[in-house]
């Protein structure tokens, strides 16, 4: 008897787009690491309010981003440093939702919302980029076999 129900192939796809991705997700996350330890002050606008320490959490969020960038291009490390990228880019959500509600400027310079609608949207894109770069999801790209 066959089973009606289609197999999903979980086979390991696009291994050249995963690898790509992966090193632009590190060369971005370790630019942003290090600005974060050699510029702290300059993010300190869009920390929420409630959040203790904020120089102290700016500064750990970098070293959090240089972790993560290194760790994506360890094998051994790469899926524990997705989840831990995934994971950052839920919890530094709340400093993107002020810095576009407030429109602080960053750098001296004042964003529109053609940069904050975008940024908030794509969002969810930077938690699912490096679980699809160390191969723990493939959504949406996963093929469904019958």
């Amino acid at each position: 008897m066959t089973n009606s129900q289609p197999s999903i192939d979980t086979s390991p796809q696009w291994p050249r787009a995963r690898t790509i991705m992966m090193w632009a997700m590190s060369i971005a996350y370790l630019g942003a690491g290090v600005f974060h330890i050699v510029s702290p002050d300059s993010f300190l606008p869009i920390v929420p309010d409630w959040v203790p320490l904020p120089r102290e959490v700016v500064v750990a969020t970098g070293a959090c981003e240089i972790a993560g960038a290194i760790g994506l291009l360890v094998p051994w490390t790469r899926k524990y440093a997705a989840l831990a990228l995934a994971l950052y880019a839920v919890c530094v959500f709340p400093a993107n939702i002020k810095h576009a509600i407030y429109d602080i400027p960053l750098g001296g310079h004042s964003q529109t919302w053609w940069y904050h609608a975008p940024r908030l949207a794509l969002q969810p894109v930077l938690a699912w980029w490096p679980l699809f770069c160390a191969n723990i999801v493939d959504w949406p790209f996963r093929r469904t076999r019958y």
